[in-house]
């Protein structure tokens, strides 16, 4: 005799792993409830729920928001959280294990100790499809280490204008370079999504959210249908090609209409036309935006289901949000068959992940959490993403032996600013946030014997018998929204003074610009002898050094226009404005 909610015991077909997938999912189905299929359908954020919520409400998801972490933070104690709620999911009478979602889009990188690779728009600057890819296994190791199995990651917007705070997040300008670098998707998943390491990739956001008007976050992307499957939608369909698991929903709007209500371009285009199989989650809270008032109303609860997403990311009012679906579902308008179809692709998913089998964390990927072989292939991606852009009488590469260095500026040595946005935090922040190396101490363990290196941040003491000052300058972290620039995109005063004040000694001085997107610099570049864009490098600040000594030879090539002035944001490759640095310019030592 087998008791209630002892389904083990029962050996159900949908718990048999040698049946089809298909026929799991069928089966599994067939004995859902309305209330466990909706609970399928919902994500919390963890600060407001917990593993009893998971088992009573049948919570299909949980998510952490940028900078939301257990204490201490450390991975074993994100592994102990995520076996905890999960212990909650396998206390259900159905034991459907829950998912759990994070923001890892440079390495994990909520997770203090964490290896942080650099920003997308670097790697766009490396041009290398094989580096992403490895880059992509080795963040799934480390968030597979933690016990977290979807990550909502890549980014694949295409920005067409660097006021966007999120131009980090994009590979480039062009589609066709996020497309090329759609291989981060394969290094998460692996070659099965039941790999000892893989995790749930998440394409996002879909779609048009690099091409808003004045780059404004959120805002409405103002474009003809063929404009926009021509620039903002390839990388998706690359995306599906390659078999990412979910694809999440911007916030912006096309041509006036909220992308989380657009059944058109998610149902018609995405799942029917691309023939995306994987499930479309909601980004936070964007149900709530339809209607462009506070609080989400049946109405948006509704327009968001029936438009194709699947699952919805309510952080916090996620009971009001089971509530409210099933009073649309219990009243004809959500219809039983969208609720069906929502739930096949996320128990599909979760199938595929081998989540029934192995619902726990496997701690033996927990080591690999900031580990040695993970900041070696770190650094050299910051090395492939460096870009030289000027380096008048060959001042680069340095002389390692017998050379005399100044190096000054706010980004020489801050961990937190070399990092950028969406680093232990959701908007980042400076400082010794976590460890790593700064590109001072790269440059100080590069320089060989008889070599002095001084560092004063704003440059003071410095004097004529240096042969060259390096000023570390450019932006401090930011994210989405507060990471908007409306005004000026120059150097602020504090910067120009540094560099003046190097300048003032008659010292040749090469500027390295640590920064989220190109920065409007023409009136002052003729006054440095060398730049080198070195984007948000990471924790790995060693690989910047390794440019400037010529261990490595620069080869990095821009992936967006370098303006000449912001006047002519937005510009772009082929908009017939004259740019400072086109498209894909990238200088190399003789």
């Amino acid at each position: 005799m087998t008791l209630p909610g002892s389904v083990h015991a029962a050996g159900l077909p949908y718990q048999d792993p040698s049946l089809p997938v298909a026929t799991r999912v069928a089966d599994l189905l067939s004995r859902m409830t309305l209330d466990e299929k909706i609970g399928q359908m919902t994500q919390a954020e963890r600060g407001s729920a917990s593993a009893t919520d998971v088992t009573t409400y049948r919570l299909g998801s949980i998510l952490s928001g940028g900078g939301s972490a257990p204490t201490p933070n450390t991975a074993t104690s994100w592994a102990d959280m995520y076996d905890s709620f999960q212990t909650g999911a396998m206390a259900t009478p159905l034991q459907i294990p829950m998912i759990y979602g994070v923001d890892a889009v440079h390495g994990h990188n909520n997770v203090v100790g964490a290896t942080i690779f650099p920003h997308n728009i670097g790697l766009g600057a490396t041009r290398d499809p094989a580096l992403v890819q490895q880059i992509g296994q080795a963040v799934a190791e480390e968030v597979s280490g933690t016990g977290i199995d979807w990550d909502f990651a890549p980014c694949l917007c295409v920005a067409r204008n660097d006021r966007w705070g999120r131009t980090y997040e994009s590979f480039g300008e062009v589609p066709s370079i996020a497309s090329s670098l759609s291989t981060i998707i394969t290094g998460l998943q692996g070659t099965s999504l039941n790999g000892p390491s893989s995790v749930l990739a998440t394409a996002k956001h879909y779609v048009g959210d690099g091409g808003t008007e004045g780059g404004d976050d959120q805002g409405n992307t103002v474009l003809s249908e063929a404009d926009l499957r021509a620039i903002h939608l390839p990388p998706f369909q690359a995306a599906v090609q390659r078999g990412v698991g979910s694809v999440m929903i911007s916030y912006s709007s096309w041509n006036g209409v909220k992308m989380h209500g657009n059944k058109y371009l998610i149902t018609d285009v995405l799942k029917g036309e691309l023939g995306f199989s994987g499930f479309v989650v909601s980004d936070w809270n964007g149900i709530d935006q339809i209607d462009g008032t506070t609080g989400f109303t049946a109405a948006e609860v509704t327009a968001a289901v029936n438009a194709g997403i699947d699952m919805v990311m309510v952080p916090t009012a996620w009971k009001n949000f089971i509530t409210t679906l099933r009073a649309e579902v219990a009243n004809g308008h959500v219809p039983l068959s969208r609720i069906d179809d929502a739930n096949r692709r996320i128990l599909t998913k979760k199938f595929e992940l081998g989540l029934f089998e192995k619902p726990y964390t496997d701690r033996s990927f927990t080591a690999t959490v900031g580990s040695a072989a993970h900041r070696t292939l770190a650094r050299q991606a910051v090395r492939q993403s460096q870009v030289l852009l000027k380096n008048a009488g060959n001042v680069l590469p340095l002389a390692k032996d017998n050379n005399k260095i100044f190096v000054a500026g706010k980004n020489a040595d801050n961990i937190g600013n070399q990092c950028g946005g969406w680093t232990i935090s959701w908007q980042g922040s400076s400082g010794n946030i976590t460890p790593g190396t700064s590109i001072l101490q790269g440059i100080r363990a590069a320089a060989g014997p008889g070599t002095t290196v001084t560092y004063s941040q704003r440059g003071s003491g410095i004097d004529s018998t240096y042969k060259v000052a390096i000023a570390v300058v450019g932006e401090t972290p930011y994210a989405e929204g507060q990471g908007d620039r409306t005004g000026t995109m120059s150097l602020d005063r504090d910067d120009l003074r540094v560099i003046n004040t190097l300048r003032g000694k008659g010292v040749p001085v090469v500027v390295v610009l640590v920064s989220g997107r190109p920065l409007d610099i023409a009136t002052e570049l003729p006054n440095w002898n060398a730049l080198l864009a070195s984007w948000l490098p990471g924790t790995e600040g060693a690989g910047v050094a390794d440019v400037l000594f010529g261990d490595y030879k620069p080869t990095g090539k821009l992936p967006s226009t370098w303006m000449t002035s912001v006047s002519q944001q937005p510009i772009n490759d082929g908009d017939g404005k004259t740019p400072l640095f086109p498209l894909g310019y990238g200088l190399t030592y003789p």
